[in-house]
């Protein structure tokens, strides 16, 4: 029997190795944005050749991601995945008074999603009975890369943790239309940001066309949920239908942000005839790159 006072024997001691390992990744949880290697070594006073070599080991297990163009260091999926919740079902909710609204204005789908862990889930829908086969059901993840409903979210994150997302998780196309190269898809979240809403045309699903707004909360107005409206490309042909739907997209994100205590200003608000003419626009460009055999911008 151990007696009292006595010091704890070598095979119970914390192993060195693994204390600065978990405290990394403890601290790198505090910066979203991320840490460069001598942040870290300054921070956690890690000698910079040890903390070097740490840090490699958990970039090559996946527990931390590190931005080629900042050199910061994120927390990877490795990490990411030990907090991930897997059943979604907790943040399933009914459908907010604005959502039900927005379905009765325009007869489609609507669908609120919202960031978890990583990850970009639908958590409500206000259906409809007009026929839509969609890739999206209730409590599942959508990709990130190719649905508006996404892209619509991640357009306001961190940059550093946006790169590390869509870098660490497959791009698979769906249609000929998924835009998947990187570069092109950090440009199209600044075009998002910029006109304030988000397109997604045949690009997830076949022949459907959906719009979406971030939805933002708090005085802040940090965003991690969106709002969309979803329909059959067949029914929203005309350009003027497909405006009306955006514009009620943007009067549900509005109302939405409102009811969960932002009270700023909403950035681009266009009107119908404004909202035609962007979406025009973006056919427009999509036709072009899908007739150069390219994906769609």
């Amino acid at each position: 029997m151990e007696k009292a006072g006595t010091e704890k024997s070598g095979a119970d001691k914390p192993m060195h190795v693994v204390v600065r390992a978990l405290s990394a990744l403890t601290h790198l949880a505090a910066y979203r944005q991320g840490l460069t290697l001598q942040q870290l070594h300054r921070q956690l006073e890690i000698p910079v050749g040890s903390m070097h070599r740490l840090m490699n080991t958990l970039e090559q297990t996946g527990f931390v991601s590190r931005s080629p163009t900042t050199k910061r260091y994120v927390l990877g999926p490795g990490a990411l995945a030990l907090g991930q919740v897997n059943d979604y079902e907790p943040f399933v909710i009914q459908p907010p008074a604005p959502l039900v609204e927005a379905e009765r204005l325009c007869g489609e789908t609507v669908v609120l999603t919202q960031l978890i862990d990583g990850r970009v889930v639908a958590v409500s829908i206000a259906g409809t009975e007009r026929p839509l086969r969609l890739f999206v059901r209730l409590g599942q993840e959508v990709p990130l890369h190719a649905a508006a409903s996404a892209r619509a979210i991640l357009a306001y994150q961190d940059p550093v943790f946006v790169e590390m997302l869509l870098g660490s998780y497959p791009r698979p196309s769906f249609t000929s239309g998924t835009l998947r190269e990187m570069n092109r898809l950090i440009d199209h979240l600044a075009l998002v940001r910029e006109r304030g809403f988000d397109v997604c045309d045949n690009e997830l699903d076949e022949g459907v066309w959906a719009v979406s707004a971030p939805v933002r909360s708090g005085p802040a107005g940090r965003v991690s949920t969106a709002v969309t409206v979803c329909a059959a490309w067949s029914r929203v042909a005309d350009p003027a239908d497909r405006a009306r739907a955006a514009r009620v997209v943007l009067d549900t994100a509005q109302a939405l942000s409102l009811d969960s205590g932002y009270g700023g200003t909403f950035g681009p608000d266009p009107g119908v005839d404004e909202l035609a003419a962007l979406l025009s626009a973006h056919d427009a460009a999509a036709g072009a790159a899908g007739a150069a055999g390219g994906e769609r911008p």
